[in-house]
């Protein structure tokens, strides 16, 4: 039977008792339905894992005996940032757990012209907290013990203009070149990935403005959530670790 892999949302400094945050006890107790004795594998967003034992499995509080540090690097050797343009229903939520089980580093939502999503303030608070859940799930599930950020929402725009290193690219379906062409090495990428509507003419110039790349996918229209995890596919293959 596979160890559950728990994260904790502060750094751990020492081994021995722990107790874990609500959500995590929570999880434990009522949907594993974990007893005393059972084995977990907590890890704190900083590259390590702590397999431990349940001490004590209460319904309010959950505290786990931390046996040994063990220092695992999962991360791929392209630090990748997704600029995913924020799409409807659950659509965007698929994108972010599987961005995450993928390899990303650092997704930001982004608002466009035809982005098609209107909240308010608090209600978008709301999503990046459900959001950051979303990832940190996938982190438990796939084994990763560094978290990736989900940065604060930001328009289109803004995402562009911002001063980096990386290699910028955005996927066009009339682009000249694919991602197999592009020159080695690689190891840092800003992938702009559009709305279902795609981006306007006049955005598709400002990005341009900004220095990103056209690239290709292949002959078919995919649809926002297939073309990012499509592409961040082809960049770890080409560029990371896959394959």
């Amino acid at each position: 039977m596979r160890v559950p892999r728990i994260y904790h949302p502060h750094p751990i400094t020492h081994l021995g008792p722990l107790a874990l945050s609500d959500d995590a006890a929570g999880h434990i107790a009522r949907v594993l339905r974990m007893q005393e004795g059972q084995e977990v594998l907590v890890f704190d967003g900083s590259g390590a894992e702590f397999p431990a034992i349940i001490h004590e499995a209460g319904k309010k509080q959950v505290v786990v005996d931390l046996a040994e540090r063990i220092d695992t690097n999962l991360e791929s050797p392209l630090n990748l940032h997704l600029g995913q343009v924020i799409s409807r229903g659950d659509k965007m939520e698929f994108t972010i757990q599987k961005s995450v089980e993928l390899g990303v580093n650092t997704i930001t939502p982004l608002l466009s012209e035809r982005c098609g999503v209107k909240l308010d303030a608090k209600r978008f608070e709301k999503k990046l907290q459900q959001w950051q859940k979303i990832a940190i799930s996938a982190c438990e599930q796939c084994g990763r013990n560094v978290v990736p950020d989900i940065r604060p929402i930001m328009t289109l725009e803004a995402w562009c203009a911002e001063q980096t290193d990386a290699l910028k690219l955005n996927l066009h379906p009339r682009a000249k070149y694919s991602i197999n062409t592009l020159p080695e090495p690689v190891t840092k990428v800003r992938l702009l990935i559009g709305p279902e509507g795609g981006l306007s003419a006049e955005e598709i110039d400002m990005t341009q403005q900004y220095h990103f790349e056209e690239t290709l996918l292949g002959p078919r229209v995919l649809r926002t959530e297939t073309a990012a995890l499509t592409a961040i596919t082809a960049l770890q293959v080409r560029f990371g670790d896959l394959g």
